[in-house]
């Protein structure tokens, strides 16, 4: 792999920690008129709008192979839960305070990783699990008191992901332009008829409503901002190594207290950033030990610490 090729991983992963909280911000803007399963909805219409001339130009096949239909499917069900999760928490919560909270998703990869496909895990890595745990305890409980239990959501964002990440794991072998576009495809199939059952049943955040004005821009912007975010953050993972790659992820955080602050006039308080400062520590370390995990084990072989 050579220098320039993983220098062009870094800039994509860069700018991916830009794109990915213009997510959140066209997603809180359009939560504040319109239904949370409308914003979560036109994610993956957007998405797959735009990606399906991508596949096309790009020579992809639009035919899935043996197997893939139902990985991609739990996959799509996964970032569905995921994305109506920030979204509701978006709603009412700063933008870093959410996001601070999701980011407790590396360690619950770990954690599902060992549990469901017998990762090596080690006491130290687990221990950096709880600390992490406690950093995003000192984000949720200011947040829980002012938001109520809606501050709880971002958990649910940080597990589905999880959920996510393990089986896009399992998609390995399928190029990332079609993965998006299937994934983005089914999730609106998915997503259309629970919202039209909910304009007849009424459900607060599902029924649909008619966007007025500048809403429609706001509700593009949550699809073009996800298909630009996750096609930068896919080729990053083509050019450069995801442990390199991986501490730049902590980045986005200083990206959505920015953009919170600029667009909503939201800062985190000094917990919060104490909170902050502890989950990206427990990260790091993640990292850095799986960073020497995978230098030892193509010297002598696994082994969990």
């Amino acid at each position: 792999m050579t220098q320039d090729r993983v220098l062009a991983g870094v800039v994509l992963m860069l700018g991916f920690c830009v794109t990915g909280p213009l997510i959140d911000v066209f997603s809180k803007l359009a939560a504040q008129t319109l239904p949370v399963g409308e914003v979560t909805g036109a994610r993956f219409v957007v998405q797959a709008a735009l990606m399906l001339p991508l596949c096309i130009l790009g020579g992809h096949g639009l035919r899935m192979g043996p197997g893939v239909l139902g990985r991609l499917t739990l996959r799509a069900v996964f970032l569905i839960a995921s994305t109506y999760c920030f979204v509701a928490a978006i709603s009412v919560m700063p933008l870093a305070d959410a996001l601070a909270i999701v980011f407790v998703e590396p360690f619950l990869i770990l954690l599902l990783g060992w549990a469901l496909f017998g990762d090596a895990v080690g006491p130290r890595r687990i221990g950096a699990c709880v600390v992490g745990f406690g950093g995003a305890l000192l984000v949720i409980q200011p947040s829980l008191d002012t938001f109520g239990p809606v501050a709880l959501f971002p958990l649910g964002t940080a597990l589905f992901f999880a959920l996510y990440m393990l089986v896009t794991r399992a998609l390995r072998g399928m190029h990332p332009v079609p993965m998006q576009y299937h994934t983005a495809l089914i999730g609106t199939l998915i997503c259309a008829p629970v919202i039209a059952a909910a304009h007849f049943t009424q459900w607060p955040t599902l029924a649909p409503a008619t966007p007025q004005g500048i809403a429609w821009i706001w509700l593009g912007g949550v699809g073009v901002a996800s298909a630009v975010a996750h096609m930068l953050v896919t080729y990053a993972l083509r050019f450069a190594p995801s442990a390199t790659l991986a501490p730049l992820h902590y980045l986005e955080i200083v990206s959505a207290a920015t953009l919170g602050y600029l667009v909503f006039g939201n800062f985190p308080g000094p917990l919060t950033w104490t909170g902050i400062g502890v989950i990206t520590a427990s990260g790091l370390y993640i990292i850095q030990r799986e960073r020497r995990g995978i230098v030892r084990d193509l010297v002598a072989g696994p082994t969990a610490d």
